[in-house]
Protein backbone atom coordinates (compact mmCIF):
# COMPACT_ATOMS: atom_id res chain seq x y z
CA UNK A 1 0.00 0.00 0.00
CA UNK A 2 2.83 2.35 0.94
CA UNK A 3 4.61 1.53 -2.33
CA UNK A 4 1.46 2.40 -4.31
CA UNK A 5 1.18 5.68 -2.38
CA UNK A 6 4.81 6.56 -3.17
CA UNK A 7 4.29 5.70 -6.85
CA UNK A 8 1.21 7.94 -6.94
CA UNK A 9 3.22 10.79 -5.39
CA UNK A 10 5.94 10.35 -8.03
CA UNK A 11 3.37 10.40 -10.84
CA UNK A 12 1.71 13.52 -9.40
CA UNK A 13 5.10 15.18 -9.03
CA UNK A 14 6.03 14.38 -12.63
CA UNK A 15 2.65 15.67 -13.82
CA UNK A 16 3.11 18.97 -11.97
CA UNK A 17 6.59 19.38 -13.47
CA UNK A 18 5.20 18.75 -16.96
CA UNK A 19 2.40 21.27 -16.42
CA UNK A 20 4.91 23.83 -15.19
CA UNK A 21 7.03 23.33 -18.30
CA UNK A 22 4.18 23.50 -20.80
CA UNK A 23 2.02 26.19 -19.17
CA UNK A 24 4.63 28.34 -17.45
CA UNK A 25 3.27 31.44 -19.20
CA UNK A 26 -0.01 30.98 -17.27
CA UNK A 27 1.75 31.10 -13.91
CA UNK A 28 1.31 34.88 -13.33
CA UNK A 29 -2.39 34.63 -14.25
CA UNK A 30 -2.88 31.82 -11.72
CA UNK A 31 -1.00 33.76 -9.04
CA UNK A 32 -3.10 36.86 -9.77
CA UNK A 33 -6.32 34.86 -9.33
CA UNK A 34 -4.95 33.60 -6.00
CA UNK A 35 -4.24 37.19 -4.94
CA UNK A 36 -0.46 36.77 -4.71
CA UNK A 37 1.19 40.19 -5.14
CA UNK A 38 -1.36 41.50 -7.72
CA UNK A 39 0.76 44.50 -8.79
CA UNK A 40 3.77 42.35 -9.67
CA UNK A 41 1.63 39.76 -11.48
CA UNK A 42 -0.12 42.46 -13.54
CA UNK A 43 3.29 43.83 -14.56
CA UNK A 44 4.44 40.37 -15.63
CA UNK A 45 1.19 39.75 -17.54
CA UNK A 46 1.47 43.10 -19.29
CA UNK A 47 5.06 42.45 -20.31
CA UNK A 48 4.56 38.84 -21.42
CA UNK A 49 1.05 38.94 -22.94
CA UNK A 50 -0.36 42.42 -23.54
CA UNK A 51 2.76 44.01 -25.05
CA UNK A 52 3.22 41.20 -27.62
CA UNK A 53 -0.49 41.43 -28.53
CA UNK A 54 -0.10 45.17 -29.14
CA UNK A 55 2.91 44.48 -31.36
CA UNK A 56 0.93 41.90 -33.36
CA UNK A 57 -2.01 44.31 -33.73
CA UNK A 58 0.29 47.07 -35.06
CA UNK A 59 1.88 44.63 -37.51
CA UNK A 60 -1.55 43.51 -38.81
CA UNK A 61 -2.66 47.13 -39.23
CA UNK A 62 0.47 48.01 -41.24
CA UNK A 63 0.08 44.84 -43.31
CA UNK A 64 -3.57 45.53 -44.07
CA UNK A 65 -2.79 49.12 -45.03
CA UNK A 66 0.16 48.43 -47.32
CA UNK A 67 -0.90 45.12 -48.96
CA UNK A 68 -3.40 46.63 -51.48
CA UNK A 69 -0.71 49.04 -52.71
CA UNK A 70 1.63 46.18 -53.70
CA UNK A 71 0.48 44.92 -57.10
CA UNK A 72 2.08 41.78 -58.54
CA UNK A 73 1.53 39.82 -61.75
CA UNK A 74 -1.04 37.76 -59.83
CA UNK A 75 -2.87 40.79 -58.44
CA UNK A 76 -2.64 42.75 -55.21
CA UNK A 77 -0.59 41.33 -52.38
CA UNK A 78 -2.94 39.52 -49.95
CA UNK A 79 -3.81 41.21 -46.69
CA UNK A 80 -4.74 39.53 -43.39
CA UNK A 81 -8.38 39.07 -44.45
CA UNK A 82 -7.48 37.30 -47.71
CA UNK A 83 -4.93 35.12 -45.92
CA UNK A 84 -7.53 34.13 -43.32
CA UNK A 85 -9.97 33.20 -46.10
CA UNK A 86 -7.35 30.97 -47.72
CA UNK A 87 -6.56 29.30 -44.40
CA UNK A 88 -10.27 28.47 -44.02
CA UNK A 89 -10.28 27.10 -47.59
CA UNK A 90 -7.26 24.91 -46.87
CA UNK A 91 -8.93 23.41 -43.80
CA UNK A 92 -12.11 22.82 -45.83
CA UNK A 93 -10.06 21.08 -48.55
CA UNK A 94 -8.50 18.85 -45.90
CA UNK A 95 -11.91 17.87 -44.51
CA UNK A 96 -13.21 17.21 -48.03
CA UNK A 97 -10.23 14.98 -48.80
CA UNK A 98 -10.75 13.04 -45.55
CA UNK A 99 -14.41 12.48 -46.49
CA UNK A 100 -13.31 11.15 -49.89
CA UNK A 101 -10.86 8.79 -48.18
CA UNK A 102 -13.54 7.52 -45.79
CA UNK A 103 -15.95 6.96 -48.68
CA UNK A 104 -13.21 5.11 -50.60
CA UNK A 105 -12.52 2.73 -47.71
CA UNK A 106 -16.24 2.24 -47.06
CA UNK A 107 -16.84 1.23 -50.70
CA UNK A 108 -13.88 -1.12 -50.47
CA UNK A 109 -15.20 -2.67 -47.26
CA UNK A 110 -18.66 -3.26 -48.73
CA UNK A 111 -17.17 -4.78 -51.89
CA UNK A 112 -15.00 -7.15 -49.86
CA UNK A 113 -17.95 -8.16 -47.67
CA UNK A 114 -19.98 -9.09 -50.74
CA UNK A 115 -17.02 -11.01 -52.14
CA UNK A 116 -16.56 -12.98 -48.91
CA UNK A 117 -20.29 -13.65 -48.66
CA UNK A 118 -20.17 -15.39 -52.03
CA UNK A 119 -16.89 -17.18 -51.36
CA UNK A 120 -15.52 -17.28 -47.76
CA UNK A 121 -12.13 -18.44 -49.08
CA UNK A 122 -11.77 -15.53 -51.49
CA UNK A 123 -8.74 -13.27 -51.13
CA UNK A 124 -9.61 -9.65 -50.50
CA UNK A 125 -7.34 -6.71 -51.26
CA UNK A 126 -7.07 -3.57 -49.17
CA UNK A 127 -5.88 -0.70 -51.33
CA UNK A 128 -4.55 2.53 -49.87
CA UNK A 129 -6.21 5.82 -50.72
CA UNK A 130 -3.99 7.72 -53.13
CA UNK A 131 -5.53 11.18 -52.99
CA UNK A 132 -3.30 14.24 -52.96
CA UNK A 133 -1.83 15.27 -49.59
CA UNK A 134 -3.62 18.24 -48.05
CA UNK A 135 -2.01 21.27 -46.42
CA UNK A 136 -2.44 19.72 -42.96
CA UNK A 137 -0.95 16.44 -44.19
CA UNK A 138 2.06 18.37 -45.49
CA UNK A 139 2.50 20.05 -42.10
CA UNK A 140 2.68 16.62 -40.47
CA UNK A 141 5.16 15.40 -43.10
CA UNK A 142 7.42 18.40 -42.47
CA UNK A 143 7.31 17.89 -38.70
CA UNK A 144 8.15 14.19 -39.02
CA UNK A 145 11.02 14.98 -41.41
CA UNK A 146 12.54 17.75 -39.32
CA UNK A 147 12.28 15.85 -36.03
CA UNK A 148 13.82 12.72 -37.57
CA UNK A 149 16.76 14.72 -38.94
CA UNK A 150 17.14 16.73 -35.73
CA UNK A 151 17.07 13.69 -33.42
CA UNK A 152 19.59 11.79 -35.56
CA UNK A 153 21.82 14.87 -35.69
CA UNK A 154 21.60 15.21 -31.89
CA UNK A 155 22.43 11.52 -31.43
CA UNK A 156 25.64 12.14 -33.41
CA UNK A 157 26.52 15.66 -32.24
CA UNK A 158 26.20 15.19 -28.47
CA UNK A 159 28.55 12.16 -28.11
CA UNK A 160 31.07 13.68 -30.53
CA UNK A 161 30.83 17.03 -28.72
CA UNK A 162 31.52 15.33 -25.39
CA UNK A 163 34.53 13.46 -26.78
CA UNK A 164 36.16 16.49 -28.38
CA UNK A 165 35.36 18.60 -25.31
CA UNK A 166 37.21 16.12 -23.10
CA UNK A 167 40.22 15.82 -25.42
CA UNK A 168 42.02 18.96 -26.67
CA UNK A 169 43.93 16.76 -29.12
CA UNK A 170 40.74 15.32 -30.59
CA UNK A 171 39.23 18.82 -30.71
CA UNK A 172 42.26 20.08 -32.62
CA UNK A 173 41.85 17.26 -35.14
CA UNK A 174 38.10 17.66 -35.71
CA UNK A 175 37.65 21.43 -35.36
CA UNK A 176 38.98 22.22 -38.88
CA UNK A 177 36.39 19.84 -40.35
CA UNK A 178 33.64 21.48 -38.28
CA UNK A 179 34.66 24.94 -39.47
CA UNK A 180 34.88 23.66 -43.06
CA UNK A 181 31.41 22.10 -43.25
CA UNK A 182 29.48 24.34 -40.82
CA UNK A 183 28.88 27.22 -43.28
CA UNK A 184 27.84 24.99 -46.21
CA UNK A 185 24.36 25.88 -47.50
CA UNK A 186 21.65 23.21 -47.75
CA UNK A 187 21.41 24.08 -51.44
CA UNK A 188 24.99 22.85 -51.82
CA UNK A 189 24.42 19.66 -49.83
CA UNK A 190 21.15 18.74 -51.54
CA UNK A 191 22.49 17.69 -54.99
CA UNK A 192 25.16 15.50 -53.37
CA UNK A 193 22.69 13.91 -50.96
CA UNK A 194 20.20 13.34 -53.80
CA UNK A 195 22.79 11.55 -55.92
CA UNK A 196 23.99 9.35 -53.03
CA UNK A 197 20.45 8.43 -51.92
CA UNK A 198 19.44 7.62 -55.50
CA UNK A 199 22.49 5.37 -55.88
CA UNK A 200 22.38 3.41 -52.61
CA UNK A 201 18.86 3.61 -51.17
CA UNK A 202 16.15 1.23 -52.34
CA UNK A 203 12.76 1.06 -50.61
CA UNK A 204 9.13 0.69 -51.61
CA UNK A 205 7.88 1.95 -48.24
CA UNK A 206 5.98 5.24 -48.85
CA UNK A 207 6.83 6.35 -45.30
CA UNK A 208 10.54 6.35 -46.16
CA UNK A 209 10.59 7.51 -49.75
CA UNK A 210 13.75 8.82 -51.39
CA UNK A 211 12.49 12.40 -51.16
CA UNK A 212 11.94 11.97 -47.40
CA UNK A 213 15.41 10.48 -46.86
CA UNK A 214 17.00 13.21 -48.98
CA UNK A 215 15.29 16.02 -47.05
CA UNK A 216 16.01 14.39 -43.69
CA UNK A 217 19.73 13.86 -44.42
CA UNK A 218 20.08 17.44 -45.65
CA UNK A 219 18.55 18.66 -42.39
CA UNK A 220 20.90 16.39 -40.43
CA UNK A 221 24.02 17.65 -42.22
CA UNK A 222 23.11 21.29 -41.66
CA UNK A 223 21.97 21.17 -38.01
CA UNK A 224 24.76 19.01 -36.55
CA UNK A 225 27.21 21.77 -35.88
CA UNK A 226 25.65 24.11 -33.28
CA UNK A 227 24.92 21.21 -30.92
CA UNK A 228 28.37 19.69 -31.45
CA UNK A 229 30.22 22.97 -30.89
CA UNK A 230 28.17 24.08 -27.87
CA UNK A 231 28.43 20.64 -26.25
CA UNK A 232 32.21 20.69 -26.72
CA UNK A 233 32.46 24.20 -25.25
CA UNK A 234 30.27 23.21 -22.29
CA UNK A 235 32.36 20.11 -21.58
CA UNK A 236 35.66 21.96 -21.96
CA UNK A 237 34.46 24.66 -19.55
CA UNK A 238 33.75 22.32 -16.62
CA UNK A 239 35.04 23.68 -13.30
CA UNK A 240 38.47 22.36 -12.31
CA UNK A 241 37.13 21.79 -8.81
CA UNK A 242 34.58 19.30 -10.18
CA UNK A 243 37.28 17.56 -12.20
CA UNK A 244 39.44 17.30 -9.08
CA UNK A 245 36.52 15.83 -7.12
CA UNK A 246 36.10 13.21 -9.85
CA UNK A 247 39.80 12.32 -9.61
CA UNK A 248 39.76 12.15 -5.81
CA UNK A 249 36.73 9.84 -5.84
CA UNK A 250 38.33 7.75 -8.62
CA UNK A 251 35.13 7.82 -10.64
CA UNK A 252 34.95 5.48 -13.62
CA UNK A 253 34.74 6.94 -17.12
CA UNK A 254 30.99 6.44 -17.52
CA UNK A 255 30.28 7.66 -13.98
CA UNK A 256 32.43 10.71 -14.67
CA UNK A 257 30.42 11.41 -17.84
CA UNK A 258 26.98 11.04 -16.25
CA UNK A 259 27.72 12.58 -12.83
CA UNK A 260 30.14 15.37 -13.71
CA UNK A 261 30.30 16.10 -17.45
CA UNK A 262 26.65 15.99 -18.55
CA UNK A 263 25.17 18.01 -15.65
CA UNK A 264 27.84 20.68 -16.09
CA UNK A 265 27.47 20.86 -19.89
CA UNK A 266 23.65 20.84 -20.02
CA UNK A 267 23.16 24.65 -20.30
CA UNK A 268 25.49 24.95 -23.29
CA UNK A 269 24.22 21.69 -24.77
CA UNK A 270 20.63 22.93 -24.78
CA UNK A 271 21.70 26.24 -26.29
CA UNK A 272 23.17 24.23 -29.15
CA UNK A 273 20.05 22.07 -29.44
CA UNK A 274 17.82 25.16 -29.69
CA UNK A 275 20.02 26.63 -32.40
CA UNK A 276 20.14 23.31 -34.25
CA UNK A 277 16.35 22.89 -34.20
CA UNK A 278 15.86 26.41 -35.58
CA UNK A 279 18.38 25.75 -38.35
CA UNK A 280 16.79 22.36 -39.06
CA UNK A 281 13.36 23.94 -39.56
CA UNK A 282 14.73 26.63 -41.90
CA UNK A 283 16.80 24.15 -43.90
CA UNK A 284 13.87 21.75 -44.25
CA UNK A 285 11.71 24.17 -46.24
CA UNK A 286 14.43 24.72 -48.86
CA UNK A 287 15.22 20.99 -48.97
CA UNK A 288 11.56 20.07 -49.51
CA UNK A 289 11.24 22.56 -52.35
CA UNK A 290 14.07 20.95 -54.29
CA UNK A 291 13.67 17.32 -53.18
CA UNK A 292 9.89 17.47 -53.75
CA UNK A 293 9.24 15.85 -50.38
CA UNK A 294 5.48 16.39 -49.82
CA UNK A 295 5.83 18.91 -46.99
CA UNK A 296 5.41 22.65 -46.51
CA UNK A 297 8.35 23.48 -48.79
CA UNK A 298 6.77 21.55 -51.66
CA UNK A 299 3.42 23.22 -50.93
CA UNK A 300 4.98 26.68 -51.30
CA UNK A 301 6.78 25.67 -54.51
CA UNK A 302 3.66 24.10 -56.03
CA UNK A 303 1.58 27.20 -55.28
CA UNK A 304 4.28 29.42 -56.78
CA UNK A 305 4.28 27.30 -59.93
CA UNK A 306 0.48 27.21 -59.99
CA UNK A 307 0.22 30.98 -60.34
CA UNK A 308 -3.52 31.21 -59.61
CA UNK A 309 -5.22 34.25 -58.11
CA UNK A 310 -5.26 32.49 -54.72
CA UNK A 311 -1.62 31.38 -54.79
CA UNK A 312 -0.17 34.39 -52.98
CA UNK A 313 -2.70 34.08 -50.18
CA UNK A 314 -2.01 30.36 -49.79
CA UNK A 315 1.75 30.96 -49.79
CA UNK A 316 1.29 33.57 -47.05
CA UNK A 317 -0.68 31.02 -45.01
CA UNK A 318 2.26 28.63 -45.36
CA UNK A 319 4.74 31.37 -44.38
CA UNK A 320 2.79 32.19 -41.21
CA UNK A 321 2.38 28.51 -40.33
CA UNK A 322 6.12 27.92 -40.86
CA UNK A 323 6.91 30.85 -38.57
CA UNK A 324 4.39 29.77 -35.93
CA UNK A 325 5.66 26.18 -35.86
CA UNK A 326 9.24 27.44 -35.60
CA UNK A 327 8.19 29.60 -32.63
CA UNK A 328 6.43 26.68 -30.91
CA UNK A 329 9.43 24.38 -31.43
CA UNK A 330 11.73 26.99 -29.90
CA UNK A 331 9.41 27.49 -26.90
CA UNK A 332 9.30 23.73 -26.33
CA UNK A 333 13.11 23.56 -26.38
CA UNK A 334 13.28 26.57 -24.03
CA UNK A 335 10.91 24.85 -21.58
CA UNK A 336 13.01 21.68 -21.71
CA UNK A 337 16.17 23.75 -21.21
CA UNK A 338 14.71 25.46 -18.13
CA UNK A 339 13.61 22.11 -16.73
CA UNK A 340 16.97 20.41 -17.32
CA UNK A 341 19.24 23.29 -16.30
CA UNK A 342 20.69 23.15 -12.79
CA UNK A 343 21.15 26.93 -12.67
CA UNK A 344 17.60 28.13 -11.98
CA UNK A 345 18.79 31.73 -11.59
CA UNK A 346 19.98 31.91 -15.22
CA UNK A 347 17.90 34.12 -17.50
CA UNK A 348 16.75 32.02 -20.48
CA UNK A 349 14.72 33.55 -23.32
Amino acid sequence: MEQSHNSLKEINGATMKLLKLTTGWLEPVIKLLKGENPKQQLTIIGRSLIVPLIGIAVFLAIWQGTAPRIVTSLGAFPGPVQVWEQSVNLVAEHNEEREKAEAFYERQRLRNEKKLAKNPDAKVKIRSYTGKPTFLDQIVTSLVTVMTGFLLASAIAIPVGILIGLSPTLYGAINPLIQLFKPVSPLAWLPLVTMVVSAVYVSSDPMFSKSFITSMLTVLLCCLWPTMINTAVGVAGISKDLLNVSKVLSLGWWTHIFKIVLPSAIPMMFTGLRLSLGIAWMVLIAAEMLAQNPGLGKFVWDEFQNGSSNSLGRIMVAVLVIGFIGFILDRIMLSLQKGASWDKSAVLR
